[in-house]
């Protein structure tokens, strides 16, 4: 786990997570759990070889069987174990699933967030929720980089229903007073992503297999990367100052190394570090994606006192460390 000490705010608090078998989820709960939380996750499918089943933190927390968008189910959960503390990661994050399938991404990533935040509307005991959105939100832009203040303008699939539960649950902030605070991340990337299709997780594979590794674009998007533990970390702190400063309901944070990185250049890191000298096939057959994107984080440093755990570098050297653990493990 990161290098950073867990304050005793966490201890036997009970907090509800959906999402715990994706790729933050699993990290998450791992630090919630080691934390001294009481952990209650919202489990949908059975993922074997996700993180959170495979480490066995699945074994040392409560779980609730259900869907994200059934609302009667998320406010049994929330009043049955006395939630106090909401973080929401759950969605449909691959924007290739959502050119194709735009519906299940919208009914997921914003019916969702819906019936989670009508759920804690009903639930008297939850005192802070963090909302997981994502820098798709603010779309594409010609001002870079994306501040809390850059509009919110997504326009494909993916973007649009990450713009949308973003303001929703700044509605649910606003309107109800509900406590209720945003995150802003980078593309996230770390141990645990079997989204075989995503950069980092690909390429990796590829390498272990002896295959050339694929870029579906044309390797020159610039992307604004996130390791996954900052990325739980983050989430935490956030609680924990909405929990003492009522001031920041409603508001939105970025959370990044504030880093631009083109496609080709990280898959170029990677496979140094894999000791690969294989040139990836570059297909240029991405559609419906931002070209350039990148974050500041300077709220999150002045208002929260937040700064990375972990350069690019580390985070890299971690990551393919575990997936080369566990491609081993798994052949």
């Amino acid at each position: 786990m990161a290098r950073v000490e867990v304050s005793g705010f966490w201890l036997d608090r009970p907090v509800f997570v959906t999402g715990a078998t994706g790729l933050v989820g699993g990290w998450l709960v791992r630090r919630l759990v080691e934390a001294g939380a009481q952990v209650v996750c919202l489990v949908r499918d059975w993922v074997p070889q996700s993180e959170i089943v495979r480490s066995g933190m699945l074994e040392r927390v409560s779980v609730v069987r259900g869907d994200v968008c059934d609302q009667q189910t998320l406010e049994r959960a929330l009043g049955e174990y006395e939630i106090d503390t909401v973080i929401h990661l759950a969605a449909q994050t691959i924007v290739s699933i959502a050119n194709r399938n735009p519906v299940s991404t919208f009914e997921t990533n914003i019916g969702g967030t819906w019936a989670l935040l009508e759920a804690c509307r009903r639930s008297p005991r939850v005192r802070q929720i963090v909302v997981a959105s994502s820098d798709k939100a603010y779309g594409d832009q010609e001002d870079l980089p994306y501040t809390e203040d850059t509009p919110l303008q997504g326009q494909h699939p993916y973007d649009v229903s990450k713009s949308c539960a973003d303001l929703i649950a700044t509605s649910y902030a606003r309107s109800f007073g509900l406590p209720v605070a945003i995150t802003r991340c980078g593309n996230f990337y770390g141990g645990g992503d079997l989204n075989w299709n995503r950069i980092i997780p690909g390429t990796i594979r590829s390498v272990v297999r002896g295959h050339r590794p694929v870029i579906r674009s044309d390797g020159q998007y610039v992307r604004d990367y996130f390791y996954v533990e900052d990325g739980a970390a983050a989430y935490m702190l956030l609680a924990e100052r909405l929990a003492a400063d009522p001031g920041l309901r409603g508001q939105a944070f970025n959370f990044s190394n504030e880093l631009q990185i083109t496609v080709l250049d990280l898959v170029r890191q990677v496979l140094a570090r894999m000791h690969c000298d294989v040139e990836p096939e570059i297909r240029n057959e991405a559609s419906n994606e931002i070209r350039h994107q990148y974050l500041s984080a300077e709220r999150a440093r002045r208002h929260l006192g937040w700064a990375p755990l972990f350069t690019l570098d580390e985070g890299l050297d971690r990551t393919v460390a575990w997936y080369e653990a566990f491609l081993r493990q798994s052949a």
